[in-house]
């Protein structure tokens, strides 16, 4: 029927599918290539996955044939996913045979069989996205203990997947993302896909369990413990699915003080006093299923719906100490209290269990991103910001799905639907993965930017936290979107040079050099007003990409490539081999305004000024010293008459600047000046040599 929401979508799908592969920048001519693309972008941004990459690959190991078509690496699971995608372009969509399920498990499967056998010798040539993933899992080969199989279709998979089994020691799993699943996560907005553990199967019988039924509250509550080992092989299976209702991430067990190297502690030395000594997990549930024993006490068997929503700390602790560490879980039993949430809502019940339940890290207001001040303020300033035409805006997806819903909601009235498409199309969508993304990059870090959406996020919301930088406004919000169009031309310009391998980490090291040579000074106006690059910057990054390309393959030596570009040290020694700039300047380096510091409202309406190569250093330098020399060189060269007081003025102002994560940027006028005050000041010998670097 015309009118089924599964049928919708999937045209829809199919149409944006086959939009991005006539698009004059696509990369390539093949509908499935891009299906995989689009469905790991969605995925990731619906945070499902995380590092997900699309990589087509096949071939022949003997006679029979390998075949992939993306991968992600959980080094922390010691997890290896591969997806294989079966993509018809059919509408709508029908069922699968088994028998082509089973066949393209089998061909990624034997993919990472061919890989830790010595496959990337043979692939030719030898540095690209796949010789270079062959490669490393030959080198982690004894590290992975999960290979999950994951297959991508636009068709409809059954209600039954291949059983889960083991091969060499490690765990196989099947999973899928057919088009009714997507639908639901993509276009239903759903939470968190079904997770159902049947624990009789787990620990051999059912659990006993104390139930607690308050006669207010909304809600049923039921206290039980878990072996250590079933909890870990639960966490094992669904990773962080399990805390997708989970305001933090997992801290890590760094430093000797830490709670989770407290729990480790634990684990290893006194497991049996893990019951007395941890707090436990809360977790929520859907449902709840039943047995009774013999003398009719109500036995736990099965879950669905399971989230973590305190104790995530807890649940990766133990993971790591089984899988990653070989420490035994003998021994261990933990708390749990489980909920399910009979009347109200849900997501109310879990952030509020979350605030109050969370005290061994203290819950950042950031951690609870949505509903963040900051991304309501953005959201605004994107409804309120029009392009210089005044025909369209661009769209800030501060709640998961958003973009979609409103896309849905236009397309009941025709008119509303070409309103919708014309002034907020997908090419103006940005979302919070995208956001972070960008400002890490221009601000200097694209390490964390390697790291992958979700980890790039958290980063970014808790330097905001620790870091408050002035509230946006509109030449904010301007400055956003200009460094979104120069990362996004960025990406298509690499795309189509067809690197082998790591293009993702070129755009990131490319775009973050760029800011670094130029001090972060850009015409931010002049591109928002164009919604474009121009061709000379374009012609630029295609100068560049190269050099970054080759710098971070020399940085990274004998090291795996892809940890080393997450590594704040690889920025460093990247930096030092940057490309040039050279004259004539493109138009957005040479003539920028000459105040285009975020958050200054007099940004559009500032002074032009023409700028050249050694300008833009000059700048750059003054970048690179601290606020405690600048002061110092203003104090003592004023005092001892070395420099003017005009010129001290000057010191102390580039002084609040750096105090300031350089928010605010010196300008021509001013570094000149300044660079020779200092020189003057440390030649004198009155500065202390050490206290800065230019």
């Amino acid at each position: 029927m015309m009118d089924d929401p599964l049928q919708l979508f999937a045209e829809a799908f199919a149409a944006d599918v086959e939009e991005a592969v006539s698009s004059p920048d696509a990369t390539t001519l093949f509908s499935g290539v891009m299906f995989t693309k689009t469905v790991l972008e969605r995925l990731e941004e619906a945070e499902r996955l995380e590092q997900a990459f699309d990589l087509y690959q096949e071939g022949h190991t003997g006679r029979a044939a390998y075949r992939i078509d993306g991968y992600a690496i959980d080094e922390e699971r010691g997890a290896l996913e591969l997806y294989t995608t079966i993509h018809t372009g059919e509408t709508p969509p029908g069922r699968i045979p088994m028998a082509d399920i089973r066949a393209a498990y089998d061909k990624a499967l034997r993919f990472a069989r061919a890989s830790m056998e010595g496959l990337a010798d043979k692939l030719e040539p030898s540095n690209t996205d796949a010789s270079d993933l062959a490669r490393m899992i030959e080198r982690e080969a004894e590290r992975i203990t999960l290979i999950r199989l994951v297959l991508l279709t636009d068709q409809l998979t059954g209600p039954t997947l291949p059983q889960d089994g083991e091969w060499a020691g490690r765990f196989i799993e099947h999973d899928a993302f057919d088009m009714m699943r997507l639908h639901r996560i993509l276009g239903e907005g759903e939470t968190r896909s079904d997770i159902s553990v049947d624990l009789r199967q787990l620990t051999g019988s059912p659990l006993p369990c104390l139930p607690v039924k308050p006669d207010a509250g909304g809600y049923e509550a039921y206290l039980t413990v878990f072996p250590g080992d079933v909890l870990s092989r639960i966490y094992q299976r669904y990773g962080v699915r399990l805390l997708e209702l989970n305001v933090r991430a997992f801290l890590g067990i760094q430093g000797r003080k830490s709670v989770n190297a407290e729990l480790r502690r634990t684990i290893s030395e006194q497991p049996s006093m893990f019951l007395a000594y941890n707090n436990g997990i809360v977790a929520t549930v859907d449902e709840i299923e039943f047995e009774t024993d013999k003398a009719g006490r109500s036995m736990i068997s099965g879950l669905k719906g399971l989230q973590i929503v305190n104790g995530g700390q807890t649940t990766a602790s133990l993971h790591r100490a089984r899988f990653k560490d070989g420490i035994p879980l003998d021994g261990v039993e933990v708390p749990v209290k489980i909920i399910r949430v009979t009347s109200g809502d849900l997501g109310e019940m879990v952030s509020s269990v979350s605030r109050a339940a969370n005290r061994q890290n203290t819950v950042q207001q950031a951690d609870f991103s949505a509903n963040d001040p900051f991304h309501q303020e953005v959201e605004a300033l994107a409804n309120n910001c029009w392009l210089e035409s005044g025909r369209g805006r661009w769209f800030y997806e501060r709640a998961r799905g958003s973009y979609l819903a409103a896309e849905q909601k236009a397309s009941y009235r025709a008119k509303d639907d070409q309103a919708f498409r014309s002034q907020t199309p997908r090419s103006r969508r940005l979302s919070k993965l995208d956001l972070a993304r960008y400002l890490n990059t221009w601000t200097g870090l694209p390490y964390r930017v390697c790291l992958g959406g979700q980890k790039n996020f958290q980063y970014f919301m808790q330097r905001q936290k620790d870091q408050p930088p002035p509230p946006p406004d509109e030449a904010w919000f301007r400055r956003l979107i200009a460094i979104a169009l120069l990362y996004r031309a960025a990406e298509r310009i690499i795309r189509q040079m067809v690197f082998p391998a790591f293009r993702a980490q070129i755009v990131a090291y490319l775009v973050a050099g760029l800011s670094y040579r130029t001090g972060g000074r850009l015409d931010f106006e002049g591109i928002w007003r164009r919604q474009s690059i121009t061709a000379e910057l374009e012609e630029l990054i295609r100068a560049w990409a190269p050099g970054i390309d080759e710098a971070l393959r020399t940085t990274a030596g004998q090291r795996n490539p892809g940890e080393w570009f997450k590594r704040e040290e690889c920025w460093t020694a990247v930096r030092e081999q940057l490309p040039s700039l050279y004259d004539p300047l493109p138009p957005e380096l040479a003539s920028m305004a000459m105040t285009s510091a975020p958050g200054e409202a007099g940004a559009k309406a500032a002074g032009q000024s023409v700028l050249s190569v050694e300008d833009l250093e000059r700048i750059r330098r003054c970048m690179e010293i601290d606020s405690a020399t600048w002061l110092q060189a203003a104090e003592v060269g004023q005092r001892t008459k070395v420099i003017h007081w005009k010129t001290a003025g000057i010191l102390r102002t580039l002084a609040g600047y750096a105090a300031g994560r350089w928010e605010k940027q010196p300008s021509v006028r001013q570094a000149k000046p300044a660079l020779e005050a200092l020189q003057t000041v440390r030649t004198s010998g009155i500065l202390n040599q050490g206290s800065g670097d230019d």
